[in-house]
């Protein structure tokens, strides 16, 4: 599915996020940034270790913020290494936490002058967050974000890992473009 918001091309996809010919990747990382499994672990094996040594100097990254590495040997040229809540750690403020790390990423992107970016669905593996709450939080803060910023951007695509995930995304936006009309 896509939708458009200014000059922008929002867009919802299954598929491999390694795979990305944009400028920018988001990574679901951890605090420590220090790789892990599911979307971190694809990234960091796809892009080589010179991601890791350069995540090694950024002395991890808070729950809820976002930083920059280059990205390797992937064809991006940036990854963004996002770190959402751990859903049952940060129960009260996840939501705040969540739309936190989107919109983190967002900022870098601008500030690196990136005009593509790929979006996995932060937190809802390894960190439990529920696909049908996670889903309507990322597109609302994108789609805020793409409304109320200057920016050059002109594709936001969220690149989902499996049908579950996507249909979760599709769904809300769906909701999300008829409550904007």
């Amino acid at each position: 599915m896509k939708t458009q918001i200014g000059d922008c091309t929002l867009e919802l996809i299954q598929g491999d996020i390694t795979q990305q010919n944009v400028d920018a990747i988001v990574n679901a990382a951890n605090t420590g940034l220090a790789g892990g499994g599911g979307v971190d672990g694809a990234i960091h094996r796809a892009g080589g270790p010179s991601i890791m040594e350069e995540c090694r100097p950024l002395g991890g990254c808070p729950t809820g913020q976002a930083k920059a590495t280059t990205a390797g040997t992937l064809k991006a040229k940036y990854v963004i290494h996002a770190v959402g809540p751990v859903y049952d750690m940060h129960l009260q403020r996840a939501p705040q936490l969540l739309a936190s790390a989107y919109q983190s990423s967002l900022l870098i992107v601008v500030e690196k002058e990136c005009r593509s970016v790929a979006f996995p669905s932060l937190s809802t593996g390894a960190y439990r967050y529920p696909l049908h709450e996670a889903a309507p939080i990322a597109l609302e803060t994108i789609t805020e974000f793409l409304r109320s910023q200057l920016h050059d951007l002109q594709l936001v695509r969220m690149v989902l890992f499996d049908t579950k995930t996507l249909n979760a995304y599709d769904n809300a936006l769906r909701k999300l473009s008829q409550s904007q009309h």
